[in-house]
């Protein structure tokens, strides 16, 4: 189910406009699923629903539609453009949204769906133009122990970090933050942004007690520049917005790596660049870096990547993975489902390995949004 709030990717060609009906079931479905973790979502969903009886027109128009509503995510853009309207501080939507006011009622609602596209469509069109990109840094939790599993059998070799679908590039910077999974607890104690999840398994006793990353990048398709305050306004507003906490977390680590000394005094932000994942990665595998690991990353990423380029990037992966050496080593460490509403799991491919094709353990099952982790591997 997690990939109804995630970052995404923006179509390449305009697909034909979706039909009213299925704007409408677009809507449903994300309202039935956010019933539970987000009940004032699901309520503007249905208010929207109610709405659309009266501009059946709407939304239909949007630029990027895609023939499926539900994979391109249209409700979570719609709910996102209004949630921004909000943060920015505009009325009525300000004093309506969490945290607010703690009783809306549904009149309410109506009518601040229906100013929002009288009185803000050219906002409400532009936000419907970008993929949700949550950039969930509490992934930075199921990622650590990944890192630290490879850190142990290459110890006091620096790690290359280069990330596909790094939105803000927020869960770069896995080494700055201080990680309380109960039985065990790691990284930097003066941290402004601290991550608590639950561990099961034995309390690691061979991970190292510090990561050396030596280079970190990434890339999107569309990146969010954290030193622009809208932009940053705009990462916020696809948290739904009675997930405080959430939204806590989100604004603590935006301005820890949006400091111009990165977080926790380290040095300056990680450069996301503009490019397609498979573009980006055979560009930056080459040449293979010696006496550093590098670790290919990336986390509910994956089902957002069309077909194609998924084979090249595979292709990529395994052509570096060929030239790759004891003094070179190279990693996949990637954090997705395996198949759509299956759990999610933490899986490692490295090189060198016998026969070249690169050795796979599935190391994980994970929480989409990083609050739990299963530990499958050998014990740490």
């Amino acid at each position: 189910m997690c990939w109804r709030q995630n970052a995404g990717v923006t179509p390449r060609t305009p697909p034909p406009p979706a039909e009213h009906s299925q704007i409408l079931q677009a809507l449903l479905v994300q309202e039935n699923w956010c019933r539970e973790p987000s009940p004032f979502t699901s309520r503007l969903l249905a208010v929207t629903r109610h709405w659309l009886a009266a501009e059946p027109q709407a939304l239909q128009d949007w630029a990027g539609v895609a023939a499926d509503p539900v994979a391109a995510a249209l409700a979570l853009r719609w709910v996102g453009g209004l949630h921004h309207l909000a943060l920015r501080g505009l009325e009525p939507w300000r004093g309506l949204w969490p945290p607010h006011a703690s009783a809306v009622s549904e009149a309410a609602l109506f009518d601040a769906v229906d100013r929002a596209w009288a009185e803000q469509r050219e906002h409400v069109m532009r936000a419907l133009q970008h993929p949700p990109q949550t950039n969930e840094v509490a992934r930075s939790a199921m990622l650590l122990p990944g890192l630290l599993h490879l850190a142990a059998q290459h110890p006091g070799m620096p790690l290359a970090l280069l990330e596909l679908g790094s939105s803000a590039g927020l869960n770069l910077w896995p080494d700055q933050w201080h990680y309380d999974f109960g039985s065990w607890q790691w990284g930097v104690p003066a941290s402004p942004l601290k991550l608590r999840a639950t561990w099961a398994g034995a309390a690691p006793h061979s991970f190292p007690g510090a990561l050396v990353v030596a280079e970190r990048q990434g890339c999107d398709l569309a990146p969010i520049d954290l030193q622009n305050a809208d932009e940053a306004l705009r990462l916020l507003s696809f948290v739904w917005p009675d997930q405080t906490h959430r939204l806590a977390r989100l604004k603590t680590a935006i301005a820890a790596v949006a400091d111009a000394r990165g977080p926790a005094g380290a040095p300056a932000q990680a450069p996301v660049h503009q490019a397609a994942a498979a573009d980006f990665l055979a560009t930056a595998l080459q040449p293979a870096r010696t006496q550093r690991l590098t670790v290919v990353t990336h986390s509910i990423v994956w089902q957002y990547i069309g077909a194609d380029e998924q084979a090249r990037i595979e292709a990529t992966l395994q052509a570096a993975g060929a030239r790759a050496s004891a003094a070179a080593p190279l990693a996949w460490l990637r954090m997705e489902p395996p198949a759509p509403d299956q759990p999610v799991e933490l899986v490692c491919t490295q090189w060198p390995a016998a026969a070249g094709q690169g050795h796979t353990q599935i190391l994980a099952r994970v929480h989409p949004h990083g609050q739990h982790l299963e530990w499958l591997g050998a014990a740490p």
